[in-house]
């Protein structure tokens, strides 16, 4: 199994097309399609539409019986305005690829053209392009869907590119390798009055500036020991933009950050706690949303062992990596299947993810691809 310089300079073309057109997180309609439309020309034995909403699965079988492995990359961009000056920037005001899910499409449907030429020796290979990885909420929706139950996954793996490494070095490690986070919305009510009589009200702004730097207070641990806790506070609204009026009611939006789901249990009963007790301190409303919920990820052994020995045998450089502080909603295929993610380079001097000017680099791709067609050949022949 391999690819050619044609496949290659094809997908570097498909990838750019895809820069060109992003769409945001549930919105993946023609990103969807357009992934379908390159694998129908490689003649899978399957092709699963309308996964968790906009997901796309393509599947080739084996010649004999055995274990499925499953590949994963990401439809979804981001709601970040391009300001690149590149031939292939976004069209789609507002929003661009500032994460390099393109990329990672690039990847995963590269490996549709080798399979083409020469199918697994056994068991079969699904390759998975899912929806809304930026707010967590794709990769239950995929898990959750009759249809993904059909597809019963033995091994799950994925990538990350990651700016700031050196181009095509891989990090790799087992156990947990990104936090569990969520957004929490907290929303205070009392009573408007006029300016000129804010005693006939009951505003909420005291409870407000009490609230942030109690938020605040419950950071601790570090990621280098995997015991951090963070809480960063991503928005305050108090009462109308106006003078006339003393406020009644506000919202604190709060992003909570743990290593583990366990963590994020706690760190949830301890901010809702600061809140309702600041609510009943000053005699106002207090209610809870949460949002943007990602599960902690945290890679299998064994999977993991499989990805360094495919790596290794591609000659390609890596080493044991760190935990990340940012979430991946990845981490949900552990619980269908042996499941890892490892973290390839994307160049020292590259911008950051969700940068405005990030762009992915074209060279990752055949690295990406030859390290999950060296892994479907280690566990399918």
């Amino acid at each position: 199994m391999s690819t050619s310089d044609t496949d290659l300079t094809d997908l570097i073309m498909w990838r750019r097309h895809l820069h060109t057109m992003p769409e945001v997180s549930g919105e993946e309609h023609q990103t969807a399609a357009e992934v379908v439309r390159f694998l129908q020309a490689s003649s899978p034995d399957e092709i699963v539409t309308g996964l968790g909403g906009t997901g796309v699965a393509a599947v080739f079988n084996g010649r004999e019986p055995g274990p499925t492995v499953l590949f994963r990359a990401e439809l979804d961009a981001l709601p970040i305005a391009e300001v690149t000056e590149v031939a292939h920037r976004s069209k789609i005001t507002g929003k661009g690829h500032m994460c390099g899910h393109d990329g990672h499409m690039a990847m995963v449907a590269g490996l549709s053209r080798a399979f083409r030429r020469e199918r697994p020796a056994s068991g079969r290979v699904i390759l998975l392009f899912q929806p809304a990885e930026e707010t967590g909420a794709g990769a239950a929706a995929v898990i959750a869907d009759p249809a993904f139950k059909a597809l019963k996954p033995d091994f799950a793996f994925s990538l990350h590119n990651i700016p700031g490494l050196p181009l095509g070095h891989s990090w790799i490690k087992s156990g947990p390798v990104n936090c569990a986070s969520c957004g929490l919305r907290i929303a205070l009510t009392g009573k408007t009055a006029h300016a000129s009589s804010p005693e006939s009200g009951t505003s909420p702004a005291p409870a407000i500036a009490e609230l942030i730097p109690a938020l605040t207070a419950l950071r601790k641990g570090h990621i280098e020991t995997e015991d951090l806790v963070l809480t960063t506070v991503t928005h305050v609204a108090v009462g109308e933009p106006t003078f006339g009026v003393a406020p009644g009611d506000a919202e604190l939006w709060v992003t909570l950050r743990t290593v583990s789901d366990d963590g994020m249990s706690e760190l949830r009963e301890a901010a809702e706690g600061l809140a309702r007790n600041l609510a009943e301190k000053h005699q106002l409303g207090v209610s809870f949303s949460y949002h943007d919920e990602f599960r902690h990820c945290r890679n299998n052994e064994q999977a993991v062992d499989i990805i360094r020995r495919a790596m290794d045998k591609e000659d390609l450089p890596h080493s044991t990596g760190q935990m990340f502080k940012f979430s991946e909603d990845f981490g949900r295929f552990g619980d269908a299947a042996k499941s890892a993610m490892f973290f390839i380079g994307a160049g020292e001097n590259q911008p950051a993810l969700h940068n405005p000017d990030y762009d992915f680099p074209d060279a990752l791709i055949p690295i990406g691809g030859r390290i999950f067609l060296r892994i479907a050949k280690e566990l399918l022949g």
